[in-house]
């Protein structure tokens, strides 16, 4: 079932970005319901990192209309009000080596609050603490195993318990029991924390396991919404061709291993 408009804390219509000549995104339509853990797939290359970024305003789309809660997001006065509510988790997590993790934690709050000092601090303890890593809180970053530097990362993008958090390829250049780990990590603090979140990935075992919503991304548009059920049982050929890519390559391999060597 469709979400209504009441239900949906972040709508995207028409969507498209450009680079020169080349067209990225081609009109892409997005909704992305409340409370939910909502998904885009897509290859690499797709645009789901440019939408994301078109979405968090570090990239201007060349058309198209984002609106968070109702609010088009062309508007200044939405924009900011966005911004003081949404977290952004980036790809390679965008920590600071030289900064320790609580300072790491704390960058957000100095720059987009006039908070105290004291209650910077006792807010991003609280933000490490709830995601248990507050025993290192004097430890950089390169101290740090990567899932405690995922973890870091998630920290620092709820510290001001924003209502939506944009992961961009969380998983990226990890291995399958990280990929496994990153994922539950997210399930688990949204439920936790009650926030939104909107992840793009490749990674579709992992997307259909945690997700709410899965979309796909191909060629500039979305060519998919629905659940991850729907998407599973999908006979749309974009669909079946991403999703089948592994069912594809073994039939492949096994009608090449049943062919009869040929003689050097």
């Amino acid at each position: 079932m469709e979400s209504t408009p009441s239900q949906e804390i972040l709508c995207v219509e028409g969507l498209e970005k450009k680079f020169q000549a080349r067209e990225v995104l081609r009109g892409v339509d997005l909704r992305v319901p409340r409370g939910s853990i909502s998904t885009v797939l897509g290859p690499s290359g797709a645009g789901k990192s440019v939408l994301l970024k078109c979405i968090a305003g570090i990239l201007e789309p060349n058309a198209g209309l984002v609106s968070f809660e109702g609010r088009p997001l062309c508007d200044p006065a939405a924009r900011a009000d966005f911004r003081s509510r949404c977290g952004f988790l980036f790809q390679s997590n965008a920590l600071f080596d030289s900064l320790t993790a609580l300072e790491n934690v704390a960058l957000p709050l100095e720059q987009t609050t006039r908070l105290p000092a004291r209650e910077v601090r006792e807010r991003s303890l609280s933000a490490l603490r709830r995601l248990d890593i507050e025993e290192f809180a004097e430890h950089y970053p390169g101290q740090l195993s990567g899932g405690m530097q995922k973890r870091l990362a998630l920290a620092r993008a709820i510290v001001a318990q924003p209502e939506l958090v944009l992961f961009d390829e969380p998983t990226a250049g990890l291995d399958p029991l990280r990929r496994n780990a990153v994922f539950a990590m997210i399930a688990k603090y949204q439920r936790r924390f009650g926030f939104t979140a909107l992840v793009v990935t490749h990674d579709v075992p992992e997307a259909l396991a945690a997700s709410d919503r899965v979309a796909l991304l191909e060629g500039g548009r979305i060519a998919f919404q629905g659940t991850p059920a729907e998407f599973s049982s999908s006979t749309n050929p974009t669909v079946a061709m991403f999703r089948d890519s592994v069912q594809a390559l073994g039939e492949s391999l096994s009608a090449i291993r049943s062919e009869p060597l040929q003689p050097a």
